[in-house]
């Protein structure tokens, strides 16, 4: 049978349908015309897309402050024939534009914070904005761009082959630690979507079915009593005290915890002066590992060091969980799809004089190894469902929802997240080109799903199985509120 479609797709280009295992043998001459469309529109709009993304890279807001940020994907949405329905899960930037009726609907994430302390210029040699500013080291202007593109081009399609379905563009703020997803999921906004679309920035191109760290976070607030830390420093409790000797037991904790688990705090206020005991005083703690149940344990370990530094340092504690985030639940079905059509759309092609730029920026690096040419290739698909390194509440939407992601080369090769070079990068023609390669990507994925509902089914099967009997969700924030000041 899988012959017979082969057979039947190198027929006719006039086919509006092609299954997945048939992507990967044709070439970009014989995609289907609906395809053909799609990609030169979005290269087309290279320029109106690239301002948009610009835009948002200078303006670098926060979590949960990306008021001009979410307005103006907002306003480009709306303009483009979505309906807006902002604000929603109590959060003001989060919002979700809609087009269509009817099954299948999918969902397409996007995202748009920046992070504090590592404004820079788009250059390559390290010079700031703004000293101390913010900065897209994340990539995620180029994100809420992308994905905001990709929808728009699904709704032309929609809306141009009258198919049934419905399109939803998710305005998902504060990933950088503020876990907006997992408020958006809470609030039950994807409750009736049949598959959920994304991808992210990175210094590589990939689409493969892979997993993440679960991730909890907290900030843990000592009250002490202040006093004259020469002249009677017996009068006094130091919250600073409390503050150290949490750190030392997490640090003595860390022998006897699962050897994937990873613990990361900094002290977010240590005092006023020297001369002062500190009455107050808070640190900022991270706990992480690929398995959510695990990372539950972590956290009310670290809570019982906090409470015993309290005790020892006659101080007083309370602690705010910030936020909480499942790994994510690969789902191979839509991977798979994903990545035979970013085998269609390819990697990065660098100009002569992005060539240039991308040599002066691996000259920054230490080991200033890595190939310019990787930017233009997509890596092997893979199935990794054991998490490392960081975390992202897309993990909470991929256990309530079949979800799929990628990444493109919007940085050079070699380039780390959260660094200047990212920001660098992202704020050029460099990380405008690798935006449009996973628009496109996503848009293409979103057609395929639309015209096989039975993708669909068979990736809410596998959701089921990998969750397993009697999954129930629930979140790692508890029934907190956005904590919409976490960034202030």
């Amino acid at each position: 049978m899988i012959h017979q479609i082969k057979n039947l797709l190198c027929c006719s280009i006039l086919l509006l349908t092609f299954s997945s295992c048939a992507v990967g043998q044709r070439t970009a001459k014989t995609l289907p015309t609906e395809k053909e469309q799609i990609l030169k529109e979005l290269d087309a709009q290279f320029d109106k897309y690239s301002d948009i993304a610009q835009q948002i890279w200078n303006w670098a807001e926060l979590g949960y402050q990306e008021e001009k940020s979410s307005g103006l994907l907002q306003e480009t949405l709306k303009e483009a024939g979505f309906t807006i329905e902002a604000g929603v899960a109590d959060i003001p930037t989060a919002f979700v534009a809609s087009y269509g009726s009817g099954q299948p609907v999918i969902g397409i994430l996007g995202e748009f914070d920046a992070l504090p302390g590592i404004s820079q210029q788009a250059t390559a040699e390290k010079q700031a904005v703004e000293e101390g500013g913010a900065g897209h080291a994340c990539g995620h202007h180029l994100f809420g761009t992308a994905s905001a593109a990709a929808a728009i081009e699904v709704k032309k399609w929609l809306q141009q082959s009258g198919k049934s379905g419905t399109v939803r563009f998710y305005g998902t703020p504060a990933e950088e630690g503020g876990a907006g997803k997992v408020y958006m999921v809470r609030a039950g906004l994807f409750d009736d979507v049949d598959a959920v679309l994304h991808w992210h920035p990175s210094s590589s191109n990939g689409a493969s079915a892979s997993s993440s760290l679960s991730n909890k976070s907290a900030k843990f607030r000592f009250y002490g009593q202040a006093a004259h830390a020469a002249g009677a420093p017996e009068r006094g409790r130091s919250a600073l005290d409390a503050v150290e000797a949490m750190n030392y037991m997490v640090n003595m904790m860390r022998e006897h915890v699962p050897s994937e688990s990873r613990i990361h705090y900094v002290i977010t206020r240590g005092g006023e002066a020297p001369n002062v005991v500190p009455a107050f005083a808070e640190v900022f703690y991270y706990t992480r590992h690929p398995e959510m149940q695990e990372v539950r344990s972590l956290f009310e370990r670290t809570v019982q060091a906090a409470e015993g530094a309290a005790l020892g340092t006659g101080t007083k504690m309370e602690y705010e969980v910030i936020h909480g985030l499942y790994n994510v639940l690969p789902n191979v079905t839509l991977a798979e799809l994903m990545h035979e059509n970013l085998l269609k759309v390819g990697g990065v092609n660098y100009t002569s004089e992005e060539i240039a730029f991308a040599k002066e920026i691996i000259a920054t690096y230490p080991d200033k190894n890595a190939d310019i040419k990787d930017a233009a290739t997509v890596q092997p698909f893979e199935v990794r469902r054991r998490g490392t390194g960081g975390s992202t509440d897309v993990g909470d939407v991929s256990w309530a929802v079949p979800t799929a992601g990628m990444r493109s080369a919007t940085w050079v090769p070699g380039t780390g997240a959260h660094s200047w070079q990212a920001v660098a990068a992202g704020g050029m023609s460099i990380g405008k080109k690798g935006m449009i390669v996973a628009a496109k990507t996503i848009a293409l994925t979103a057609l395929d799903i639309y015209n096989d509902p039975s993708v669909t089914d068979k990736a809410k099967k596998e959701l089921v199985e990998s969750r397993g009997e009697g999954f129930v969700y629930k979140s790692l924030l508890g029934d907190r509120m956005p904590p919409l000041d976490y960034r202030k």
